[in-house]
């Protein structure tokens, strides 16, 4: 080169560095994803592994690069049918083989100019500069040896050269450098040292000057201790003291970077291991780490892979002996060094975030104190996890324990706390550096420039304009949000570096060391303004575990088995916003899986941690449901039955020895202060997990923002949901369920243990509770399509009680509002009063609320529908004869004669029987109902009540009633029934208003068959009769309204009194019966026309007595409340 063309300021170092490593950075992720997608199948081109392709490709492998398709054309004829498959797949791969080559070429170039260059390198003065320079020296080496790792690289190449051949006609122009590149670095290390003969001397200036930063960064914990190292408490005299010393820079340097110079450097310079500094740091490295990063997870092992470059070199025998050792001695103590600084390490993260986190203010004096932190825990955890991937061999002995750390989690949570506080808190760092840099600064800047004896005219420039950019800062743009931007002011240190640190420049930053050491330090000052972002990626970035995704998991479940360590979970999910950092602009393709990656992790983790905030809450509820299950009534008849053996003057030895049964709330006492029930224990997770879930807002992971409060939300609802459900205990198969009272007691207890999660998560406990429970008020649920409690219990009242009252075991008891059990031979699998009386259909209908009901009613009614249709079936069937019957009634031989001819009249009453039950059933629910929204909602009920009393003119009466029906109010026509029958089609072909008629003259003559019938006695104790006749009121007064209100012109009044007529002329009868066996249960049956008239608003006790002779009433009424029933 000509002296001329060596002017430092034309040799645009600084920026030569700057573009290089950058694009070497994005060439080691171009190679890096070529070598994972032909190492998996997946992603693998086809043709690689199709078999009429394979002699190609060995033909290639055996004479790459010398490809000739003339002369090798029956072995490369395969290549030709996948020409343009080829060509398409393998453009991106080769492309990317030649930018190696380019890169190559630059970075050999730049290291050439810089050698003619001489430039001086001291990591402490121009840190800058010899940082860039180690960095392009690693980033070369590491490039290469990534490059001799992918196994498919020649047939890649070869292929590609071969289509494009058989394409164009010739060869693709670089293939033959390319070629040759691929060959001389089968064996990088050999071909890398070679290179670097000529950078000996720079290399070895560069890394010896790391002997003044690398022995104090790499200190055992004992000295941090001693020292009292990122202590800001240890002199409370200087605590407002500014962070201040010389090596700034230096201090947050990764030592995993560090370490990578050192055996990177002496690895391709090992002539100069023969000095006793060169040795010294060649073997504090080597004893710091048997596994070194190469690229994300590609690593090597030091030791061995220089082992097996030196037994190729004569006279290394020693060198290699070494090695083997240097590496039993990083097995055996590097684990436990590092162990040790991560302890240490976890109580100064906490120590600091706990301090700034009271004092935000001392960020801005003690900034460089969390860097600092920052980066020393960013390496520590590297080291593990790199380790931990890549573990020594068996024969090491090396204990197992020093590799497994529970407590990294807590140290990921200190490093996200920390950058947190960075980042809220970045206006007062802005503040107090801004004001730094123009007060300080500025002034000492000045100072120095004075002092210069000799300064060139571009170097005086350059330094002027430093101390103006300073001075001209102010705090009144940190109070407008202006934006700041020191990159130029930077890169113009960067270019002075450059242009000092060349041999004979004419200010030599050699001998001006002060004016060195204060722009680094003025570098640092300005970063903490502008580049608080980057600062962080740089000094606490966590990309690396995207590429250990099995440790990550592994090291959450740990977590998460670990009750100390659960507050700290929500460091996973923030970890994973870090993963996009690893991507770099010259590979795009990878930005999408990679971001894909993040935001699958941040999901899985904050869904387990939901999950198990949501089971230690299950397991939570369950010990409440049990504790409260203890105040249930039936629990108390153990405490009467022990009450009252005390009361007993002869008891015997045993009883006088048994313990008392605990009482509910002994529990509560304490003994002693040490014992942690299970509850204790439960509480205690809950509140661990709640902090992590609490910790943040949102989690912002590759331009998705996941907010964990949410997520918790969403499966405590899918949970309660689920739960809700259970806590029924319905078994269709056998019928069993659980009471709605005590349903209703556990739903409480569970709502007061998720109402105590506001107290340990900002929720709204009322939203869960709000789209919950209104789910099961349907009959399925809309979130998962599930049954409900509003369906379980419907069908299990109308498919399992119901059945079991048609089948005589169960009679319904107006006087105790309950169906209740009959003494039978056959034990019924559950008692009826415990189910269905007026308690337990309040719980119900607390549980499932109105519309609940309102689906059971209308279930009701279609099985009341389905009855009347089978009714009119039997009326049709008999339609002569009971239209005879309608006009005779005042003709009793004549009535006698055609009652005769009528056929399945107990039928008739068996059906009307169960309408009536189910009725009674209905009527039941509405009281329930109604109860419980007049104790919920008084001022409304009261407003329904007054509209429905006041119906508007004009106003459609079947609407009101519909609305004071769902409310639980009675209506004098069920607008329920009405519709039920309304959307019942006949299939009879009958007019229906005629069939209903004569349905009511059917039932009316058939009353007095009841009679004869052993069940229908009436039981004064229940109020009603053993057969549930005394439901046929109901069933009559209701089916009446309904059918001739849809049927007819509504003339449901009209057709009550004919009713009334024909059945008390019916019942009249009897009194002229002469076989008592056919009127032994006369009394009971007369009194069913007093029911019938006192349960129906149409007709009137005066118009009975017209009808029907009181005094036979009186007499009944005598009569069936003398009668003493058997076993009485």
């Amino acid at each position: 080169m000509s002296r001329s063309s060596m002017i430092p300021s034309q040799q645009k170092l600084a920026e030569k560095l700057t573009i290089l490593n950058d694009r070497g950075f994005g060439m080691l992720s171009r190679i890096y994803n070529i070598k994972k997608m032909l190492g998996s199948p997946e992603s693998k081109p086809s043709f690689l592994s199709d078999k009429s392709i394979e002699s190609a490709i060995k033909t290639i492998g055996k004479k790459f690069p010398l490809l000739d398709t003339k002369s090798a054309g029956s072995q490369l004829a395969s290549v030709s049918h996948f020409k343009t498959e080829i060509i398409k797949s393998l453009t991106l791969y080769y492309q990317t083989f030649v930018d190696v080559l380019d890169f190559r070429d630059r970075a050999s170039e730049l290291l050439t100019t810089m050698d003619a260059c001489q430039v001086f390198f001291d990591i402490t003065t121009n840190f800058d500069l010899t940082k860039g320079y180690l960095d392009l020296m690693v980033t070369y080496v590491s490039v290469m040896i990534l490059v001799s790792r992918i196994d498919d690289r020649k047939a890649v190449l070869g292929l590609f050269n071969c289509a494009h051949e058989l394409h164009h006609g010739t060869g693709h122009s670089s293939f033959p450098r390319l070629g040759q590149m691929i060959l001389e670095y089968e064996h990088p290390v050999k071909k890398l040292s070679e290179e670097f003969i000529p950078h000996t001397k720079l290399v070895t200036y560069a890394l010896l000057s790391l002997h003044q930063v690398y022995p104090r960064r790499n200190l055992p914990a004992s000295q941090w201790r001693s020292a009292q190292m990122l202590s800001v408490l240890a002199d409370p005299t200087k605590i407002m003291n500014n962070a201040q010393i010389d090596t700034m820079q230096c201090e947050y340097l990764s030592l995993d970077i560090i370490e990578r110079w050192i055996v990177f450097g002496f690895m391709l310079c090992h002539q100069q291991l023969v000095q006793p500094e060169s040795y010294e740091l060649w073997k504090m490295a080597l004893h710091g780490s048997y596994v070194i990063t190469l690229y994300r997870d590609e690593i090597i092992q030091p030791h061995v892979y220089l082992q097996s470059y030196f037994d190729n070199i004569k006279g290394y025998h020693k060198r290699v002996t070494e090695l083997k050792d240097w590496y039993q001695q990083a097995v055996q103590y590097a684990p436990g060094l590092h162990k040790d600084r991560r302890k240490f390490l976890r109580t100064a993260l906490k120590e600091l975030a706990m301090v700034f986190t009271d004092q935000p203010g001392l960020l801005g004096p003690k900034a460089l104190f969390v860097f600092m932190a920052l980066s020393f825990a960013r390496d520590e955890i590297h080291w593990l996890v790199r380790h931990v991937e890549n573990p020594p061999s068996k024969k090491s002995n090396v204990p197992h324990e020093d590799f497994v750390d529970r407590q990294i989690p807590e140290m990921l949570f200190h490093i996200e706390e920390l950058r947190a506080l960075v980042r809220k808190y970045s206006q007062v760092m802005q503040r107090y550096y801004v004001q730094y840099l123009s007060g300080y600064d500025s002034a000492v800047l000045n100072g120095l420039i004075q002092t210069l004896s000799l300064c060139p005219e571009d170097e005086s420039l350059i330094l002027s304009s430093f101390s103006d950019s300073m001075a001209a800062v102010s705090v009144k743009q940190v109070e407008e949000n202006d934006i700041f931007d020191f990159r130029g002011f930077r890169l113009d240190w960067f270019r002075l570096q450059a242009y000092t640190s060349v041999g004979k420049a004419g200010l030599s930053l050699h001998e001006h060391k002060n004016l060195a050491k204060h722009m680094n330090s003025v570098v640092f000052h300005t970063k903490m303004v502008d580049y608080l972002d980057e600062m962080l990626v740089e000094t606490s970035d966590l990309s690396f575990y995207c590429f250990y995704t099995s440790l990550f998991e592994h090291q959450f479940k740990q977590c998460m088995e670990l009750p100390a360590q659960h507050r700290y979970s929500i460091a996973f999910p923030l970890v994973c916003a870090h993963f996009m950092h690893a991507t770099h602009e010259l590979c795009p393709e990878e930005r999408h899986s990679i971001g894909q990656t993040s935001i699958q992790y941040a999901h899985w983790f904050l869904k387990e941690m939901s999950e198990e905030v949501n089971q230690i809450i299950t397991f939570i509820s369950e010990e409440q449901c049990k504790l409260n299950d203890k105040l249930l009534p039936k629990n108390c008849a153990a405490q009467i039955v022990q009450v009252a053996n005390k009361n007993k003057r002869n008891r015997d030895r045993r009883n006088r020895d048994a313990k008392d049964a605990a009482k509910p709330g002994e529990e509560s006492y304490r003994r002693k202060r040490e014992e942690f029930t299970r509850m204790d224990k439960l509480h205690m997770a809950l509140t661990e997990l709640c902090y992590a879930i609490n910790y943040c807002n949102v989690i912002q992971v590759w331009e998705h923002g996941f907010v964990p409060r949410e997520f918790f939300i969403q499966h405590l609802e899918a949970r309660f949901n689920k739960a809700l459900v259970g806590m029924m205990m319905y078994n269709a198969d056998t019928g069993e369920v659980a009471k709605p009272s005590e349903l209703l007691h556990g739903v409480k207890a569970v709502m007061n243990v998720l109402q105590g999660i506001e107290n340990y998560v900002h929720i709204d406990i009322s939203r869960v509770f709000n789209n919950v429970l209104p789910q099961q008020t349907q009959p399925k649920d809309s979130f998962t399509g599930e049954k409900t409690i509003t369906s379980n219990y419907t069908n299990w009242y109308l498919e399992v009680l119901m059945r079991q009252v048609s089948a005589g075991h169960i009679v319904f008891s107006p006087s105790q509002k309950a169906f209740v059990s009959l003494a039978t031979e056959e034990k019924l699998p559950f008692p009826a009063e415990e189910y269905a009386d007026i308690m337990e259909l309040r719980a119900l209908a607390e549980l499932i609320g109105p519309y609940g009901m309102k689906y059971l009613s209308e279930r009701l009614m279609w099985h009341i529908s389905s009855q009347v249709e089978e009714l009119k079936k039997l009326v049709i069937q008999n339609k002569e004869t009971l239209t005879a019957l309608r006009t005779s009634f005042d003709k009793p031989g004549q009535m006698r004669e055609l009652f005769r001819r009528l056929q399945n009249v107990d039928n008739v009453l068996q059906r009307m029987t169960i309408i009536g039950v189910l009725l009674s059933f209905r009527g039941l629910a509405q009281e329930a109902l109604h109860d419980v929204l007049e104790e919920r909602i008084p001022f409304l009920l009261s407003s329904i009540k007054d509209f429905q009393q006041h119906i508007p003119a004009g106003q459609d009466t079947m609407i009101v009633n519909e609305m004071a029906t769902a409310a639980g109010l009675n209506c004098h026509i069920d607008p329920a029934l009405c519709n039920a029958l309304r959307s019942q089609k006949s299939e009879i072909g009958e007019d229906d208003y005629n069939i209903a008629c004569l349905l009511m003259v059917f039932v009316a003559v058939a009353l007095p068959k009841l009679a004869h019938n052993e069940a229908s006695r009436y039981r004064a104790s229940l109020q009603g009769h053993a057969n549930n006749s005394h439901c046929l009121g109901k069933a009559i007064n209701a089916l009446a309204g309904a059918l001739f209100t849809v049927h007819g012109p509504g003339d449901v009044e009209e057709r009550l009194k004919e009713f009334l007529a024909l059945a008390s002329s019916s019942l009249l009868r009897l009194g002229q019966e002469t076989d008592k066996e056919t009127v032994k249960n006369r009394e009971s049956v007369y009194l069913l026309l007093d029911q019938i008239v006192q349960d129906c608003p149409f007709l009137t006790m005066d118009l009975l007595e017209s009808c029907f002779p009181y005094v036979l009433l009186r007499n009944s009424y005598h009569a069936v409340y003398k009668y003493i029933e058997p076993g009485h």
